[in-house]
């Protein structure tokens, strides 16, 4: 059996992610540059790796990334116990810092981690994610570029996991329930 043999619905296409990546990267490239800023792309692993390198062949600008990994998941569910497992390389201190997030539901990873950037001096800390679920949000933060919203979907693919699986599939998918009941 296929790993896509799990998925129940796609739910963004590869197509589709690649479309809306050539388009932030544009939208990001015009407006660091109206700011004369050159961003520092913090990819938080591992889910954001493909959205990352998706994201950055459209940014035509000077860039640097490097990356955190932070968690706050068991299984399905935000645990809401933010944990920082690996820091940046990098000093934050007067970057322009811009996070990327494979997605952004609660809300209390991304608070917490640009609270941290702001605490360690970065000139200024703005958030893409690829996905976004408004209806999940327990802490009000919002992305500054947003690839898709969604419903309260639990998702896989495009980097984003169940228990380590799906990762590599290159679209954006709802599994099917007997996958993680």
């Amino acid at each position: 059996m296929s790993i896509r043999d799990e998925v129940k619905r796609v739910l963004v296409t590869e197509e589709q992610i690649r479309e809306r990546c050539q388009e932030l990267g544009r939208q990001i490239t015009k407006e660091y540059s109206e700011r004369n800023e050159k961003p520092l792309l913090v990819a938080l692993l591992r889910g954001s790796v493909p959205f990352l390198a998706e994201l950055m062949k459209y940014i035509d600008l000077d860039i640097q990334y490097d990356f955190m990994d932070v968690t706050s998941y068991a299984g399905t569910k935000s645990t809401g116990d933010i944990r920082i497992i690996k820091d940046l390389e990098t000093s934050a201190e007067g970057e322009d810092i811009l996070i990327v997030e494979d997605i952004i539901d609660t809300g209390r990873t991304i608070n917490a981690v640009m609270g941290m950037f702001r605490n360690k001096g970065a000139h200024s800390v703005r958030v893409v994610t690829l996905l976004d679920k408004p209806d999940r949000r327990v802490v009000d933060v919002r992305a500054d570029y947003v690839g898709f919203e969604i419903d309260d979907y639990f998702v896989i693919g495009f980097g984003l996991d169940y228990n380590q699986r799906f990762r590599a599939l290159p679209f954006v998918g709802i599994p099917k329930e007997e996958v993680y009941r």
